[in-house]
């Protein structure tokens, strides 16, 4: 690893930032937006489903995959809960997101998902992301 000075907080302090090999931030660049693209996904998808999400995919031609979420209220009816999957779910494809190229991914909650732990959550999203690799041939 590198450090990288970024800054000075006084004039003896430096600031460093440690710059690694993979950038593990989750820029716009990586999301879903758009309904068009939201609609691509539905339309043909490699599907995987287990009791906490069904997790939708479609090859795309961009360099990286990009996440879609949705929670929906019906499934999870309390805010802090869906919040909380989104988290979850964001932060698991933000870490596996080098190893899942050219796809795009749309990840929607079943009810069970709003009470379960969050160990049990990120242990199925770890499925998930290896199923939808197997399936699409994308595995780098």
């Amino acid at each position: 690893m590198q450090q990288k000075i970024v800054g000075k907080i006084n004039s003896e302090t430096l600031v460093y930032k440690i710059i690694s090999n993979q950038d593990f931030r989750f820029p716009s660049q990586l999301r879903l937006i758009r309904a068009a693209d939201y609609k691509r996904v539905f339309v043909n998808p490699v599907r995987t489903t287990d009791k906490f999400f069904t997790v939708l995919a479609v090859n795309n031609h961009l360099q990286h995959p990009r996440l879609g979420l949705a929670i929906a209220k019906k499934q999870i009816a309390r805010a802090v809960a869906r919040n909380r999957i989104k988290r979850t779910i964001r932060e698991s494809f933000r870490l596996r997101r080098h190893q899942l190229n050219s796809l795009d991914i749309v990840v929607l909650a079943r009810r069970d998902a709003g009470k379960a732990a969050q160990e049990l959550l990120r242990s199925s999203l770890e499925r998930h992301w290896q199923k939808l690799a197997d399936r699409c041939g994308i595995y780098s």
